[in-house]
């Protein structure tokens, strides 16, 4: 029943319409899209966004039955997909980069392992590396690679990067799903021998400082026209440095943490494009949220997140 509750209420330029709409996200952006709702909700207390966490396939494919007018996603629908929506179901596709996100690999407080090239998580991904001793220490255990679920976003992005076509992250005997990005790292906090793949999203510290201060004055903070740039991440588990010796920078070995600053100068190598896809009408409430999320506001709540806003230019700091 949520699913077809859309208001019609004609809008104009500018304005915000009432009602309930329906949002399916892939679980990696939860905590994003969970402020962005809030906030949103806070400002228009008569409107309603319900989201659906899922896979980014089940999200997909919501989208392209119809089942919603709206989804997060990493991918862009194609230009078939486009006049497919158009022609069975008079659909407008609107879609738009919200933010830049960056896939994190994190261990337990006690591994000593400290940093990856892009060749040891190639490696490790397909079963070549399979022990901790053979990147650091002594530790003669095996890797246990830890990711949400083989629907997702995440898993999808490593997949096409590192694995050969038609090969997947769960072949590897010493993969484990679990249910969401929450549960990767609740396990990775608990046991030394897990390699936890992570939307960086879900280690920033800045959101869940923001969320200790009352929803009336987040708001003001969130409208203020400043800079802001999230630079702490969490210290419950270590977050590995990547590097990516290539060519193309004279085989530069130098490891970086997914810090905003260094996911926008490309220095941390595992990122990705996150995308808002809207085929609702201009008079429903989801037509409102996307441009709520795409506009100044939306963009400065993702900048607290710990990923990069897409439509702000983030300040370029020194992390040490």
């Amino acid at each position: 029943m949520l699913l077809g509750v859309f208001a019609c209420t004609p809008v104009k330029r500018g304005e915000y319409t009432e009602g309930s709409g329906t949002i399916f996200c892939d679980d990696g952006f939860r905590n994003v899209l969970d402020e962005e709702i809030e906030v949103f909700e806070y400002t228009y207390p008569n409107s309603s966004i319900i989201p659906f966490y899922v896979s980014e396939t089940q999200a997909l494919d919501s989208l392209l039955e119809n089942k919603t007018q709206a989804v997060i996603t990493t991918k862009e629908l194609s230009k078939e997909q486009i006049a497919y929506m158009k022609n069975k179901y008079k659909r407008i596709v609107r879609q738009q980069c919200i933010a830049v996100d960056a896939v994190a690999l994190i261990v337990n407080k006690d591994n000593p392992v400290s940093s990856l090239s892009m060749a040891d998580i190639r490696g490790i991904l397909n079963g070549t590396i399979t022990r901790w001793d053979q990147l650091a220490g002594n530790d003669t255990t095996r890797i246990r690679i830890v990711f949400d679920n083989p629907g997702s976003s995440t898993v999808s992005y490593m997949r096409e990067k590192f694995l050969p076509e038609g090969k997947t992250i769960s072949d590897n005997p010493n993969a484990y799903a679990q249910k969401s990005n929450a549960q990767v790292f609740d396990l990775v906090k608990k046991d030394p021998d897990a390699l936890g793949i992570i939307s960086v999203n879900w280690l920033g510290d800045d959101l869940s400082v923001a969320k200790k201060v009352p929803l009336n004055e987040r708001m003001e903070a969130y409208k203020a026209e400043n800079d802001t740039v999230a630079t702490n991440l969490t210290t419950e588990v270590n977050i590995l440095k990547v590097s990516n010796p290539t060519e193309e920078n004279d085989f530069n070995a130098t490891a970086f943490k997914p810090y905003q600053a260094y996911i926008y100068s490309g220095e941390y190598p595992l990122f990705r494009k996150v995308y808002m896809i809207s085929t609702a009408k201009k008079s429903t409430v989801i037509n409102s949220f996307y441009m709520y999320l795409t506009g100044f506001v939306g963009q400065k709540i993702i900048s607290k997140t710990g990923i990069l806003p897409y439509h702000m230019n983030p300040r370029v700091v020194n992390l040490r």
